[in-house]
Order: C-alpha cells, then sequence, then structure tokens
C-alpha cells in the first residue's frame, strides 16, 4: 500500500512539475522566495499593530505567530524530515534526473513533509481565524496555495509533502488560536464588534485592504519579474 501511494505521488508529481517556460520560472522562483513575501509579512504586522490597544496584546499576537512557524515548520524541517528521510523529488535518485528543476534549485536532501506549506497555511489559517473577513481569507489561503504549488512546479516536494505540509499546519493554526484566545481574553474585554467598517474580531476593513493590495503587488512582481527574464 505504502508503494502504491509513493508510485502515485510520483505520477501526479508529473502533472504538477515544471514547463518549457521561461517566464512561468521567473514567476515560480520568486514567489517561493522567503524574501519576496516579506512586505506580506510587515503589512500583516502593521495590521496587528494598527488594531490592537495595548502593546500586550500586540505582543501576544505576534508571539502565536512565531509560535505557528515554530510547530509548523520547525518541526517538519527538524523533528519529520530527518526521521522519515523521504528524498525530495529534485534528489530521489530514481527520479531526479527526470524532473524539471529551475536553475540547479535541489533544496537539502529530504522532503517530507513540506515546510513550506505548513508555515504558510498555519499562518493564513490563524490570521483568517484572528480577523474573521471572507476577501482577506480568500487572499491568504489563495497565497499559500500558490506557494505550495511553486514547490511542486520546482520540484521540490511531491504532492504528498503538501498535503501532509497543510494538514499539519491547519492542526497547528487551530491549536495555536484556541491558546490565543484563552489567553486573550483574561487581558482584554470580549468585545464582538457590529460594524460595517471592522471586523466582527475589531479589525479595520481600510487596513485589510493594506494588507491585500500588498499580496496583490506582491502578485503583480513575481509576473513583472517573469516577463523581464524570458
Amino acid at each position: 500500500m505504502l508503494e502504491m501511494l509513493m508510485e502515485l505521488d510520483r505520477a501526479l508529481l508529473g502533472f504538477f512539475n515544471g514547463s518549457d517556460s521561461l517566464f512561468m520560472d521567473g514567476v515560480m522562483t520568486t514567489l517561493t522566495s522567503g524574501f519576496s513575501w516579506i512586505p506580506l509579512y510587515l503589512s500583516l504586522f502593521y495590521l496587528v499593530v494598527k488594531n490592537n490597544e495595548t502593546m500586550t496584546q500586540i505582543m501576544w499576537v505576534v508571539c502565536c505567530v512565531v509560535l505557528c512557524v515554530i510547530l509548523s515548520g520547525g518541526v517538519a524541517d527538524f523533528v519529520v524530515k530527518p526521521w522519515i528521510a523521504r528524498w525530495r523529488p529534485s534528489n530521489d535518485p530514481l527520479i531526479k534526473y527526470t524532473v524539471d528543476v529551475v536553475n540547479d534549485m535541489r533544496g537539502t536532501d529530504y522532503g517530507f513533509f513540506s515546510a513550506h506549506a505548513a508555515n504558510t497555511f498555519s499562518i493564513a489559517l490563524f490570521f483568517c481565524l484572528l480577523v474573521r473577513n471572507k476577501l482577506f481569507n480568500t487572499f491568504l489561503i489563495l497565497w499559500s496555495l500558490v506557494n505550495c504549488y511553486t514547490r511542486m512546479y520546482l520540484g521540490l516536494h511531491y504532492p504528498g509533502d503538501i498535503l501532509c505540509g497543510i494538514l499539519w499546519g491547519a492542526i497547528v493554526a487551530v491549536s495555536v488560536y484556541m491558546l490565543y484566545r484563552k489567553i486573550y481574553f483574561k487581558i482584554s474585554p470580549k468585545l464582538n464588534y457590529i460594524s460595517t467598517q471592522y471586523t466582527s474580531t475589531g479589525y479595520s476593513l481600510c487596513d485589510i485592504d493594506v494588507v491585500i493590495s500588498v499580496l496583490v503587488f506582491t502578485f503583480c512582481y513575481a509576473i513583472f519579474y517573469g516577463l523581464i527574464i524570458r
């Protein structure tokens, strides 16, 4: 059964991996880079600062986001990958010469499960639970899924690596959010915002638009970069 699942994983990878387009190569390498998303992280920090009244509240949100990253990516990189020791497609002796690899980007030896998928999905889902806005949620989940796709396109992860990363990221996000609520309402009044300018959890729609705008700008930057290097 395990061998059948691994064969299915390899077959599915062929659907997502690579293309003959230098444009797509440029877009995917840009979107998979952590540096490309620094503006997004700064805009999320701005959102938290603008919509929490005390330094204690702000630091508690920041600590929870850091905890999401440590539990999702940290467990993947430092516990599961060395324990399971499943090769990345780009390094797998069975298929590494048949996998499309861009700019010899092969990554570390092992890839199960994807820290990119776990990290981005845990951050996205935590902020979805925190902010509670449909458009904001859609864009953040899309951001995570695009990151997941880039890892398969570049041959750095199997679909199974991605699915397990998303699942673990979701578990981490929900667990950390439950902890967040438990502590947050001990240091803050329990308010329910009813306003056309704020979400039910008190986040300004104008500040949410800033985050969405940064996301759109980053996607546009990746497309522009892809056009330049064609």
